[in-house]
């Protein structure tokens, strides 16, 4: 099945002479990656010369096209028109800085090129400097289009609003912690030329792509609205994964089936762009030019939609079912149960494999088996509330059950504070201080001004981080991270920001002093007697192998071992007797193999359900599947923990 709206060959297809420009956003793990392949395969063999770029932070171009890409533009291999690049945030980074100090070394002195230096070390280089590369890329002649293949949504409407932010720090002139405004003015116009070129519909089209789920749509029209605050329309649809209903023949999945093409008929109902399509799930995994070009028939060319189930690959392949009994659930229970103090449970993975939707589960079950619990968003593109079936703020609030508290960070309240708490800080600084050459109205307006910054977002966010490791009462405090890339840039955070806040107007001492306090965190973080870093994925290799290397980046830069693994959406083997689900269990199977090999650590295994568990009962339910945590007993009095046994003398 294929739906369309309109025609969504005219919204990516070059109209005019200039280059022209197709974003492709949405909840990761939806496909966003694949769209974006065969949108750009489709476009060069169409005779357009095209550049696909990825923006996220956790790439898998080079695994879709089945060859090394990374931070050059590469010419992929048997496509003629097309080339790509990986853009990676740390060599843009420096890239950045390198073009920024180099025309400075002869009008500068050792002391003054050191303070610039100083400056370019902001984390906000990073974030800029990857928008950089938009720019760049906005005056390349040689290309017809360009595809990006965006990081996922919440982080996507940060990068769209980028120019405008920067524009604004670049008119105050003096020093940005993205280097001397004066140094940049060239840089100043071309901002100003990319906001122009994605408000224009002519040369710059907006696609989001979800999966047949309620949430996935929810997040897509809250995205689309804000990228319309922006003056950023969004033209294009893609429903990604939908099962085929010749597969489905039994009342669990034709139950899935008729839920799936329910939330279809809504998205064509109520979303707001000029075309939709869909595409469906296929057997195995879509990699490799034959793949690419077939989804790129079916979306731009309106072929129909076709599933090749064939025979099941081998009758005598090990299972899923069979895998579950090599599974440990007393060592998966023993990294979720707190010791002698607070536990923290780190959840993180490519987005939309679950991971809030394990954080809850997980939260529940410790609750229920009688530990305070705390479980903390980070996600930008968060749901908790939608899970718990409650609101759920910025502050801890009590959902209801026993001992469970939920909260998610709420960007622009935790900017907020943070302002009030530099500026508090910065008053009674000066207000103490005797040298009375100080203007300390300017010098408060300076620090105003700082705090306008789009740096500080980023430090806001931060700082409401670090202060839930300062929550007390708790037994245990769950945080349901963003997606891979930007978690490991949450956690190198602490010290980046510790050898940054003595820089700019905050030299000095404009920032609460909180090395100290984030010297703790990083160490807590690091002791796997207090921290558990759990990736969640589903068993593909795409999202096996941007867990594995994330693990491996979160402990050469940061010094975290992963501690768990959860393998999320498991076919049950009771239902889909027929060779597509018997194909797709297979290649499941292989990949549990390859994820413990790989990870050698405890595994907790969670299969796919009817729906997705939401309200207390169901995550209890789930809870109870698949952590191996139980309630606490006489039977297991003795290694009762002393957080536990306080909480009992409480009560």
């Amino acid at each position: 099945m294929s739906t369309t709206l309109t025609d969504t060959r005219a919204i990516v297809e070059p109209t005019n002479e200039e280059t022209e420009f197709v974003f492709f956003s949405g909840k990761g793990g939806v496909g966003k990656s694949t769209v974006s392949c065969a949108t750009a395969t489709w476009l060069a063999n169409n005779n357009y010369e095209t550049l696909l770029v990825t923006t996220d932070p956790a790439p898998n171009l080079s695994d879709i096209f089945g060859q090394n890409i990374g931070h050059e533009v590469t010419a992929i291999n048997d496509i003629e028109n097309l080339s790509a690049i990986e853009i990676d945030p740390d060599t843009a980074a420096e890239e950045y800085r390198q073009e920024t100090i180099e025309p400075m070394r002869q009008l500068l002195d050792d002391e003054q090129l050191e303070t610039v230096e100083e400056q370019l070390n902001s984390p906000c280089v990073e974030e800029i400097a990857a928008f950089d590369n938009f720019v760049d890329f906005m005056d390349s002649p040689e290309y017809d289009i360009v595809v990006f293949d965006t990081a996922p949504t919440g982080h996507t409407i940060r990068l769209m609003e980028l120019p405008s932010d920067w524009n604004a720090e670049l008119e105050k002139g003096g020093s940005t912690c993205i280097g001397p405004a004066a140094s940049m003015e060239e840089r100043k116009h071309e901002y100003e030329r990319a906001i122009d070129t994605l408000q224009n519909n002519n040369r710059t089209s907006f696609g989001f792509v979800g999966k047949p789920e309620d949430s996935s749509i929810d997040e897509i029209k809250r995205s689309a609205s804000d990228l319309g605050d922006l003056g950023i329309e969004s033209q294009l649809l893609i429903i990604n994964g939908y099962l085929p209903e010749s597969v489905c023949e039994d009342p669990f999945f034709e139950g899935k089936y008729e839920d799936e093409q329910a939330v279809i008929d809504r998205a064509q109902t109520e979303f707001d762009a000029d075309a939709m399509a869909t595409y469906p799930l296929q057997p195995g995994e879509i990699a490799g030019l034959d793949l690419l070009a077939d989804v790129g028939g079916v979306l731009y060319d309106g072929d129909e939609a076709s599933v090749d189930v064939g025979t099941a690959t081998d009758a005598e392949a090990e299972t899923v079912g069979e895998f579950d009994s090599m599974v440990d659930a007393e060592a998966v229970a023993d990294q979720l149960r707190p010791g002698d103090e607070t536990q923290y449970l780190f959840f993180t993975g490519k987005g939309g494999v679950g991971k809030s939707t394990i954080a809850s589960t997980t939260a529940t079950k410790l609750a229920e088996a009688g530990y305070e619990t705390l479980v903390v968003t980070t996600d930008p593109a968060a749901h908790l509330q939608d899970i718990f079936g409650e609101q759920v703020t910025h502050e801890p609030t009590s959902v209801s059950q026993t001992n469970l508290d939920a909260a998610r960070i709420d960007q622009q309240k935790a900017l907020e504070e943070y302002r009030t708490q530099v500026l508090e800080h910065v008053t009674e600084m000066y207000e103490n201080k005797e040298d009375t050459q100080i203007d300390v109205e300017a010098a408060i307006a300076n620090v105003e001004e700082e705090l306008e910054s789009p740096c500080a977002e980023e430090m806001a966010a931060l700082e409401k981080f670090v202060s839930y490791f300062d929550e007390d009462g708790y037994d245990v405090v769950i945080f349901d991270t963003a997606p891979t890339g930007h978690t490991l840039r949450l956690l190198e955070l602490p010290s980046d920001w510790k050898g940054f806040m003595d820089l700019g107007s905050l030299r000095k001492g404009a920032a609460p002093a909180k090395g100290d306090q984030y010297d703790k965190v990083i160490d807590i973080m690091k002791d796997p007697k207090r921290s558990s870093f759990a990736f969640v994925m589903y068993p593909e290799y795409t999202p096996m192998m941007e867990a594995y290397r994330a693990a491996a980046d979160l402990e050469d830069q940061v010094g975290i071992e992963t501690s768990l693994v959860v393998a999320n959406y498991l076919l049950p083997e009771e239902y889909g007797d027929n060779a597509f689900f018997k194909n797709r269990r297979t290649q499941q199977a292989k990949y549990l193999t390859e994820i413990s090999d790989r990870f050698d650590v405890p595994m907790m295994l969670a299969p796919l359900r009817q729906e997705e568990p939401v309200g207390l009962d169901e995550l209890r339910a789930f809870g109870e599947e698949i952590t191996g945590v139980s309630d606490i007993t006489e039977e297991t009095e003795p290694e009762v923990t002393a957080s536990w046994a306080r909480l009992r003398q409480k009560n």
